[in-house]
């Protein structure tokens, strides 16, 4: 059995994007819209300022743990950061995507929920 917690951060957040894009995919196919305007809003939704400004609301709600995976994928050095993100918003949705791969890999899918709720709920309360 894997030890979670010696994965490499690419790792984590590599499983993390895709988690993270599943819960909004699910989330906007409650919304009943078009496939191209769905797609466009989760392209929206998981971008990298999105990824950042998600991690601040969910931020203070952290353990220990929960915060020292997200650092560890904040902090892993990467080549590339997107157009369309500061280099500071591509390192915290890194972080935030590690954290979600974490918490899948480790069975850990109802906090991985919980928090993805919260986020989801305070970005629907502000439209």
């Amino acid at each position: 059995m894997t030890d979670h917690n010696n994965l490499s951060p690419s790792v984590l957040a590599f499983v993390g994007d895709a988690v993270y894009g599943l819960y909004v995919r699910l989330a906007l196919a409650e919304v009943n819209r078009p496939s191209g305007e769905l797609h466009r809003l989760s392209v929206k939704l998981v971008k990298a300022s999105a990824q950042a400004k998600a991690f601040k609301l969910i931020e203070p709600l952290l353990d220990e743990k929960e915060m020292q995976i997200f650092k560890r994928g904040r902090n892993f050095h990467t080549s590339t950061t997107p157009k369309s993100a500061t280099n500071g918003e591509y390192h915290t949705a890194t972080g935030l995507e590690c954290l979600f791969g974490y918490l899948k890999l480790s069975g850990e899918d109802s906090r991985a929920k919980e928090l993805f709720t919260l986020i989801w709920n305070s970005q629907n309360d502000e439209e």
